[in-house]
Parts: C-alpha cells; structure tokens; sequence
C-alpha cells in the first residue's frame, strides 16, 4: 500500500499540483539557453569579422600577426562550442529532451550527457580557450623587452598562474566525479549480493 503522499509517475498520473509547479520550473531556463542562442550569432558576427580583417591584410600582414588573427578565430569557435556544449546539453540534461535518438546528426557526446559529464566537458573547454590565450599571450611577449607589448610580465604570470588553477580544477572534477561513480557501483554492487 503505498503512502498518502506518494507521487504518481508520469505512466500513472499527473502530478499534484506543488510537485508539477516545481517540475515546471525547469522551464524558466528556456529564456537564458534562447539568450545563448542569441550570444552564439553575435560570435558568428564576431568570427566573420575577424575573418574579413584577416583576409583584408593578409598581404600586409607579417607571418606573426596572421598567427595572432588566426588564434583569435580559434578561439571564438572554441567560445562557441562552449556555447553550443552549454545551450544543447544544459537543455537536455536540466530541461527537456530533444530526441535526437537516431538523428543523423546527433552529436556523440549528447547520448551519455548527464550534470558530471556536462562539467568535465565544460572545464576542458575553458582549459583550451585558456590554451589559446595564453600561447596569444606568449607569442605577443616576445616583445616584452622592446615595452611593445601590451602585456607586462607580471600580466603573462598571472595568465600562466590562472591557466594552471584551471587545469587543476579540471583535474579535481574529474577525481571527484571518479570517486562519487565508483562509489556509485560499489553501492550497487553491494545492493546486488
């Protein structure tokens, strides 16, 4: 006999009406994922931007500078995938499921995204935008001594100091999300015997 405050599921009934507002809620997040949407063409405007003064000085340019426009382009599709890696796996994973089971473009990643996979995958992401400033600013440093850098060596410092909590925070996601998995199965396996 089940208790009074039971819920039914989805196959046996509706909610009651608190457990179906807050269920709902989930639904506020739809604006913010529209307004990534909307973030996303502004770097689609950004990278052709970027992408026309390349192309624009590409005979004035030295080999150095297309470098640095290059790693610029880089790094907005990096931002960019980032958006995309928030936008399409936030939304299925905390809002509502997109069915793409069988989708030709399905991305590989979306069919075992879950709240852990979503972090890991986000804290690579921003360890490799992190990449691609820092090697800007590096290759940029060369000029440090002639004072027309735009960066000091303190400023590369910290970047470098900032790339590496980055890495080490990457890191520890990963143990923890490790451990709290193994510990998963081990409860499951002892569930099991």
């Amino acid at each position: 006999m089940s208790s009074p405050d039971a819920t039914p599921s989805s196959k046996g009934g509706a909610l009651r009406p608190i457990p179906m507002l807050i269920f709902g809620s989930r639904w506020l997040q739809l604006p913010l994922y529209v307004g990534l949407i909307i973030a996303q063409g502004v770097y689609v405007v950004l990278f052709l931007k970027e992408l026309w003064h390349l192309f624009a000085h590409a005979f004035d340019f030295s080999e150095q500078q297309i470098m640095l426009a290059v790693l610029g382009l880089i790094d907005v599709v990096m931002i960019s995938n980032l958006l995309v890696m928030v936008i399409v796996g936030g939304y299925e994973t905390f809002v509502s499921r997109l069915n793409l089971q069988g989708h030709p473009d399905e991305p590989e990643w979306l069919s075992h995204v879950n709240a852990s996979v979503l972090k890991i995958k986000l804290a690579m992401a921003i360890i490799g935008i992190s990449s691609i400033h820092l090697l800007r600013t590096f290759i940029e440093a060369g000029a440090l001594s002639s004072g027309k850098s735009n960066y000091t060596e303190t400023g590369v410092m910290w970047q470098t100091i900032i790339h590496t909590v980055f890495i080490l925070s990457a890191i520890g996601i990963a143990m923890v999300d490790k451990l709290s998995n193994a510990a998963i199965e081990d409860a499951k396996q002892a569930a099991g015997h």
